[in-house]
C-alpha cells in the first residue's frame, strides 16, 4: 500500500507533510472563522463553509497528483508565451465585463465570471508570468547581451500584465512585480538594471501616492487609488474619522492576537471573528493566533519557512535552469504573500488584502496554489527520478534551454 501510494505521490516528502499540515490547519480555522457568514449566508448552517473548503482542498490534490504524474516539466516551458497571451486576454476581458456590469463589488471587478465558473486572471498571471520569465531567462545564460535582451522583454511583458492587474488589485501587481525582479536579480541580471528598474517602481508608487486625491472618484477607483492611499495614511497617521467609522478590521486582527496571548483560547473558540468581515480571508492568521496562540502562530510561519527551505533543495537539484527558476519563482510568491498576510494581520505593514496561501478559505486562489504546489511537486519528482544530487546549480554550465528540451 505504502508503495503504491509513493508511486502517486510523487515529489518531495517533506512538502507533502507541510501541505498536509496547511491543509489540516485550514479546515480547522475556516470552520471557526466562519460562523458570522454561515448566519448570513447559509442560513445558520456552520457545516456548509467547512464542506466547501473540503471541496476546494480535495480539488487541489486533485490539481497537483494531475500535474506531478500526467504533465511533463518540459510542457510548461512550451506553453509559457501561450499562457502569457491568455493572461492579458483574461484580464482585459476581465475589465470589459466589470465595466459593461457597472457592478461596484471589488471582488467582481477582479474575477472574470465564465458560463461554468468564475476566477481571478491575477492568479493566472502570477504562474504565467513566472513560467515566461524562467524560461527568457533560462535561454539567456551564456552572454550578458543575451541577459539584457531578455531583462527588456521580461520588464516588458511584466509591467503590462501587472498593470492590467493594478486596475483592480495593486497589492498583487506590487506581489507579481517584485518576485519577478526578484527571479531576475537571481538569474545574474546587471544590478544596475535591476536598481533602475526598483528605482522606477518606487517613483511610481509615490506619484500614485501623492496623486491620488486629486483623481475624481470615477478615475480614482482604478487600481482603488484612493484606497490604497487610505490605507497607507491610516497605518502611518491616526484615524481622525474614527470615532465615525467605528472599529477597523485591523484593529479587530489586533485584539484577536492580545486576546490569544501565548496558548490560545482553544480550538473553535474565537470571539473577534465574529465581529470581522474577513476573518476568514485577509486576517484569518489573527483568528489562528486567537485560537493557537502565540506558539501556533509561530508554527505555522514555520512551515511556509519549511516551504521556502525545501523549494531551495529542489532548485539545487535541477540540472536544467528552467525548472530551476521556475520553483524559485513560484516558491517565492507563496512565501512573500504568506509573510505579507502575517504582517497585515500583526499589524507590520498596512492592509494590502492579500489571502494566506492554502489557509484562506477556497475559491480561484486557492486551486492556482494548488497548480504552483502541483508544478514544485513535479520539478520535485522529476530531479528524484534523474537523481539529482543537492548541488549548487552553476548556471554558466546548463545548456540552452530550449536545445536541452
Amino acid at each position: 500500500m505504502a508503495a503504491r501510494l509513493a508511486k502517486i505521490f510523487k515529489g518531495d516528502r517533506t512538502l507533502w507533510v507541510v501541505l498536509i499540515f496547511l491543509s489540516l490547519i485550514s479546515l480547522v480555522i475556516v470552520y471557526s472563522a466562519t460562523g458570522k457568514l454561515a448566519y448570513r449566508e447559509a442560513n445558520g448552517n456552520t457545516l456548509y463553509f467547512l464542506a466547501k473548503q473540503v471541496a476546494f482542498i480535495l480539488a487541489g490534490f486533485g490539481i497537483m497528483l494531475f500535474l506531478i504524474n500526467v504533465v511533463p516539466v518540459v510542457f510548461y516551458f512550451r506553453i509559457s508565451p501561450l499562457l502569457i497571451i491568455l493572461t492579458f486576454l483574461t484580464l482585459i476581458l476581465a475589465i470589459i465585463q466589470y465595466k459593461y456590469t457597472g457592478s461596484t463589488d471589488k471582488e467582481t471587478s477582479r474575477s472574470l465570471t465564465l458560463p461554468f465558473f468564475s476566477f481571478q486572471p491575477a492568479e493566472l498571471a502570477k504562474i504565467a508570468l513566472v513560467m515566461y520569465a524562467s524560461r527568457l531567462l533560462s535561454k539567456a545564460q551564456r552572454t550578458e547581451d543575451e541577459l539584457k535582451n531578455a531583462f527588456f522583454w521580461i520588464t516588458g511583458v511584466s509591467a503590462g500584465v501587472c498593470f492590467l492587474i493594478f486596475l483592480s488589485n495593486f497589492s498583487t501587481a506590487a506581489l507579481v512585480f517584485f518576485t519577478i525582479i526578484i527571479l531576475m536579480l537571481i538569474a545574474r541580471v546587471s544590478y544596475k538594471y535591476i536598481l533602475s528598474l526598483m528605482g522606477m517602481g518606487i517613483i511610481v508608487v509615490m506619484l500614485i501616492y501623492a496623486s491620488a486625491s486629486m483623481f475624481p472618484d470615477s478615475i480614482g477607483s482604478i487600481g482603488r487609488i484612493q484606497t490604497v492611499k487610505s490605507r497607507i495614511d491610516d497605518f502611518f497617521i491616526s484615524d481622525k474619522k474614527e470615532e465615525v467609522t467605528g472599529t477597523k478590521q485591523e484593529e479587530y486582527a489586533l485584539l484577536a492576537i492580545f486576546e490569544g496571548g501565548i496558548m490560545g483560547k482553544g480550538p473553535g473558540n474565537s470571539e473577534v471573528s465574529n465581529y470581522m468581515e474577513a476573518g476568514y480571508n485577509d486576517f484569518i492568521y489573527a483568528i489562528f493566533i486567537e485560537e493557537y496562540g502565540f506558539v501556533g502562530g509561530v508554527v505555522l510561519a514555520l512551515l511556509y519557512l519549511i516551504l521556502l527551505f525545501r523549494g531551495v533543495i529542489i532548485v539545487r537539484r535541477c540540472d536544467r535552469t528552467f525548472p530551476a527558476f521556475m520553483v524559485t519563482g513560484l516558491v517565492l510568491l507563496m512565501t512573500f504573500q504568506a509573510f505579507i498576510n502575517m504582517a497585515v494581520s500583526v499589524g507590520a505593514v498596512p492592509v494590502t488584502g492579500q489571502p494566506l496561501p492554502w489557509i484562506s478559505m477556497g475559491g480561484s486562489s486557492m486551486l492556482f496554489t494548488a497548480a504552483s504546489f502541483g508544478i514544485i511537486l513535479a520539478v520535485s519528482a522529476n530531479n528524484q527520478k534523474n537523481k539529482v544530487p543537492a548541488e549548487p546549480l552553476v548556471l554558466a554550465d546548463v545548456p540552452n534551454e530550449d536545445q536541452a528540451m
